[in-house]
């Protein structure tokens, strides 16, 4: 039996290459991408075949593919996988869903996200620059049906949240099952001092909403520290008051470090699950987080953090406020983020795909059974 793995793009190490990290580790065969960074290492997949598309070939390919979004369903749609793979495992926030598979192959896709900049947040989407307004503009509704009738060549759909499911639902009309994402909950120290500053830690995009956190800390006065950068840093610095520093990107010891020792993650957007709030929680730091998406199934209230109602700046600060009345214990957060392990993901999606397996090819090889 014969694998193959597909990732949307390889230009970054983050959540969802953490993802394919864990499939890689699991599984076999080389690995099909719209285009790779080479400068980016994803631990796990030194040595496997990186097979990427035609876009490839375009010069800086790696940071313009997102200007190239008009050509995506073209390229993945000539990405071809090889006619003997029997296992195709997807791992999707974009449009790799749709790779040129053979029909027999089992295909099963873990779905970060059906593409936001298409279905629901285009017009976030637009603020970000003249090229997304313009390519939007003119091909969402093009590339809404590609992404549909992609979804459709997919066996098995895993879902990263149940809010993602709910996604996949509306717009693909497909089940899907939900396997929460690998998390490095074993990373963190969680016992350490708390010092007096809140954190943010995001790309400073619009739909992030770290406005709000920025214009609630003007007001109370109190220290917040933003780790991260993007298209709204410039704006957010502008109306930032002292209190609010900017430090832009930071490595992963630096994000560590200071989960380990805030007094609490601010998360003021709508995320598909959010890793972050995870690893704060695996830092003992409690999360305030808005009432959406997926910190609702992260997130325990009053146990692990606090959420708030509305997305307006008093509704913040009101839950920064009550953060005195309930106070969080370190040990709680750290033990409710184990869920999140990479054991646990790995033994979930590992039982996931082999029973499919011997559902669409009942002989079972002895190395997969194994």
């Amino acid at each position: 039996m014969k694998f193959a793995l597909a990732h949307h793009w390889l230009t970054s190490y983050r959540g969802g290459e953490r993802v394919l990290e864990q499939m890689a580790s699991l599984f076999p065969g080389d690995i099909y991408t719209l285009v790779q960074d080479p400068r980016v290492d994803v631990p796990g997949i030194a040595g496997r075949k990186i097979r990427t598309s035609a876009l490839q070939r375009i010069p800086k390919a790696a940071a313009l593919y997102r200007h190239l979004l008009p050509l995506h369903p073209w390229a993945i749609s000539n990405l071809k996988v090889d006619e003997d793979v029997d296992v195709l495992l997807s791992s999707d926030a974009s449009l790799i869903k749709g790779i040129d598979a053979p029909e027999s192959a089992t295909h099963v896709c873990y779905c970060h996200s059906p593409p936001r900049y298409l279905w629901e947040m285009s017009a976030d989407y637009k603020k970000t620059s003249l090229a997304a307004r313009v390519a939007l503009d003119g091909c969402a509704p093009r590339l809404r049906d590609w992404d549909y009738r992609a979804a459709q060549s997919v066996t098995h759909f895993i879902a990263n949240s149940q809010f993602v499911a709910e996604r996949i639902q509306k717009y693909y009309d497909r089940e899907s099952t939900v396997i929460f994402p690998p998390v490095a909950v074993d990373a963190f120290q969680h016992d350490r001092p708390r010092e007096s500053f809140c954190l943010v830690i995001s790309e400073l995009v619009p739909y992030k909403r770290i406005d709000l956190a920025v214009e609630a800390f003007n007001r109370t006065g109190q220290r917040l520290v933003i780790i991260g950068d993007g298209p709204e840093r410039s704006r957010l610095e502008s109306v930032a008051k002292p209190n609010v520093e900017f430090w832009g990107r930071r490595s992963f010891a630096d994000l560590k470090r200071n989960l380990e020792i805030a007094q609490a993650l601010i998360f003021p957007g709508v995320e598909d699950f959010g890793i972050t709030p995870v690893e704060a929680q695996a830092a003992g730091c409690p999360v305030i987080a808005y009432r959406g998406g997926g910190a609702l199934e992260t997130v325990v209230e009053g146990q692990t953090g606090l959420f708030f109602d509305d997305q307006n700046i008093d509704s913040l600060i009101d839950a920064v406020d009550s953060m005195a009345d309930h106070p969080i214990s370190a040990d709680v957060c750290n033990a409710a983020a184990q869920r999140f392990s990479a054991e646990r993901f790995c033994q979930q999606y590992r039982d996931f795909v082999e029973s499919k397996i011997a559902i669409d090819a009942p002989v079972l090889p002895q190395s997969i059974a194994s």
